[in-house]
């Protein structure tokens, strides 16, 4: 086991910072199917569990000095969900500033010897990291105020998810007891992502390493272990060396729109040969290697050809907006254009109106499953079906447009 590289003292209280902040703070009662179990009875059970799995009672007083409750604010946030979907254009805007980038390009200078490492030891391009490195805490300037104990006390409690979290914390206590952090400084997302790079602690026990050779591993802190713990998850889970992610296409007059979204790939060959060129109307090229057309907004947005590693992005965060992100920002970062057919006056649906979106798609014959306002695969599947019997655009894309689209339909029968 490692030694300890923290004083065994009294914790400071944990401090909740930005993410607590986001949004209003307020009063909020349990879930109404709270555990029969009370907190302090599981908790118990829990201490018991993870001293037999051998965490020191020394690290269990510590890490749960100041668990008392479970924190109302985590339930509350796993219990939330947003009122509005999220536009691809807000979305990027968001995330895509000259500042940003300028302070990316400064960083693959500053840490120039360590990516060239990385790069040669695990064949993660440096710009990538530094896009994942921004978009995760923004260099580490934000890496959430919860106590990371605390968080997974509280959702593992919880019945909506608790074995996943309840693992997840036996994780954690076993980091504390490698001493990799101190119990008071392990701190997090208010679902227990944890550093500059989000790790949850299952990912760090599979995937952190320690860059800097001090024979710890502090992705709060040190540079080296979160790049080399970054580059290390990317290598195992699948990116391509040397590959890049994807590309912002154009797309012909005649382009069959049932070809797009990641369940159909082709080569860039067979792309182009379909009439798919770069964005500057260029060639695409000849290649073997498998791509996927993805329309973010649909048919009347930007198209981006995107390859192996654009999945395995995905594998990092499941959100296509997400990976666009990395990759793009990435790109910027190398000197890339800004997406040129970035969409303008976006509205984006409420959740009331993609139930309505749902509930017209279901009366009109084509299933949308239960109206529960998520926009998942089986709505999408069945407004292509209706675009397609429309002779409309079959992007699978859930506009404003579309849905005044299907209450005219709807007002006709």
């Amino acid at each position: 086991m490692k030694s300890k590289k923290f004083k065994i003292n009294n914790p400071s209280p944990f401090k909740h910072g930005l993410l607590a902040l986001a949004g209003s703070i307020f009063s909020l009662g349990l879930h109404a199917q709270a555990p029969e179990q009370s907190f302090t009875e599981w908790l118990t059970q829990l201490r018991t569990e993870a001293s037999t799995a051998g965490v020191s009672a020394e690290i269990l007083d510590l890490a749960f000095a100041q668990v008392h409750s479970p924190l109302e604010r985590v339930l509350e946030l796993d219990k939330s969900q947003p009122e509005f979907t999220l536009t691809f254009s807000g979305y990027m805007k968001n995330r895509m500033n000259d500042a940003r980038i300028r302070r990316g390009r400064k960083l693959l200078q500053e840490h120039k010897e360590l990516f060239d490492k990385l790069e040669t030891q695990y064949g993660i391009q440096r710009h990538y990291l530094v896009s994942f490195w921004a978009l995760e805490s923004n260099f580490g300037d934000y890496t959430g105020g919860f106590s990371v104990i605390n968080a997974l006390a509280t959702l593992a409690w919880d019945t909506r998810r608790s074995s996943f979290f309840r693992g997840e914390l036996l994780k954690a206590l076993n980091i504390l007891e490698e001493g990799h952090i101190a119990p008071d400084r392990m701190t997090g997302s208010w679902a227990g992502a944890m550093g500059q790079c989000q790790f949850m602690p299952s990912t760090f026990a599979a995937y952190a390493r320690d860059g800097d050779g001090d024979g710890h591993i502090d992705i709060w802190n040190s540079v080296p272990d979160v790049m080399t713990s970054a580059a290390n998850y990317l290598s195992q889970v699948g990116w391509h060396r040397g590959q890049r992610w994807g590309r912002e296409v154009l797309l012909p007059e005649n382009f069959d729109f049932t070809l797009s979204g990641l369940q159909t790939q082709r080569s860039v060959t067979q792309w182009q040969s379909l009439g798919v060129r770069k964005i500057d109307a260029s060639p695409l090229g000849s290649d073997d290697m498998q791509g996927s057309v993805i329309l973010p907004v649909g048919a009347n947005g930007p198209a981006f050809l995107v390859y192996n590693n654009f999945r395995t992005i995905m594998i990092w965060n499941r959100s296509q907006f997400y990976a666009i992100a990395v990759g793009h920002l990435a790109d910027r970062f190398t000197g890339a254009a800004a997406i040129k057919r970035m969409p303008q006056n976006e509205v984006a649906l409420s959740r009331a109106d993609v139930i309505e979106l749902q509930e017209l798609l279901n009366s009109q014959g084509f299933p949308a499953g239960y109206p529960d306002g998520i926009l998942g695969s089986k709505t999408r599947e069945a407004l292509r079906d209706f675009q397609a019997q429309r002779q409309l655009p079959t992007d699978a894309y859930a506009s404003y447009e579309m849905l005044e689209i299907l209450r005219v339909s709807a007002e006709s029968q």
